[in-house]
């Protein structure tokens, strides 16, 4: 057939027509190459939703800094950033217990994803809030100053079980190390916003404890403490 006819005819030869599909052939294999190379990169640029924390203290953010950086560096080495996949919000009671409940409820308003609290006060006032946002003595901490007072001036040696009352001159602490325990609080955030309940995850018990004397306290005590005590103490305050 000639190229005359064939075009009269509409029919291409299959020299033609094979040239024609190896062309199509091409061009659809390019445009489906550009797609796979773009859906990785449309992807990554869409934006991920950020899990929203909630912390919700009885002190004040003086108090709970050092707490608040463990499980700030907890999360960190979870691969979480604050600002890009999550989104921490801190309520303070400063010292009132009582305004827990309308702190709980401020953070259940904001959506957030669970609620990390420590103490039966916290506790009560998150469960009050919501039923359904997980929840990860507090008037002895509130009062942890008149209560070193009131051991000093009475001349009574004490050991407290709470670091806290460090803060407050206390004669000495032996307990597990707070901070650490928020640090891997943060285990627990994580596998909560992956999907675990939080009734099915394991009880963990501190396994770093620390030992904690206040010199200073213990001269205005009266009190010699044995060198073999000293070289045991984790931190000593002079």
């Amino acid at each position: 057939m000639t190229t005359q006819s064939a075009a009269a005819t509409g029919v291409l030869p299959a020299r033609a027509l094979f040239a024609s599909l190896k062309k199509l052939t091409r061009a659809a294999l390019v445009g489906l190459g550009a797609m796979i190379f773009l859906a990785p990169v449309v992807a990554a640029q869409s934006p991920v939703k950020a899990a929203r924390i909630g912390v919700l203290a009885t002190g004040t953010a003086s108090t709970q800094a050092v707490r608040d950086e463990a499980f700030r560096q907890g999360l960190n080495e979870l691969g979480y950033v604050e600002g890009r996949n999550i989104v921490i919000e801190y309520r303070y009671a400063e010292g009132k217990p009582e305004r827990l409940p309308a702190l709980a409820a401020e953070l259940v308003r904001l959506n957030v994803d669970l609620i990390l609290t420590t103490g039966d006060p916290g506790v009560r006032a998150a469960k009050q809030a919501s039923q359904t946002i997980p929840i990860g003595d507090a008037l002895l901490l509130t009062h942890r100053a008149r209560i070193v007072d009131f051991a000093t001036k009475n001349r009574f040696p004490a050991m407290y079980g709470n670091e806290d009352y460090m803060d407050a001159d206390g004669l000495m602490f032996y307990g597990p190390n707070v901070a650490d325990m928020f640090r891997r609080a943060a285990t627990y955030v994580d596998k909560i916003l992956k999907g675990a309940k939080p009734g099915d995850l394991p009880v963990e018990q501190p396994t770093k404890f620390e030992l904690v004397i206040n010199l200073k306290t213990a001269k205005t005590l009266g009190l010699t403490i044995p060198p073999s005590l000293l070289q045991r103490a984790d931190q000593v305050i002079e």
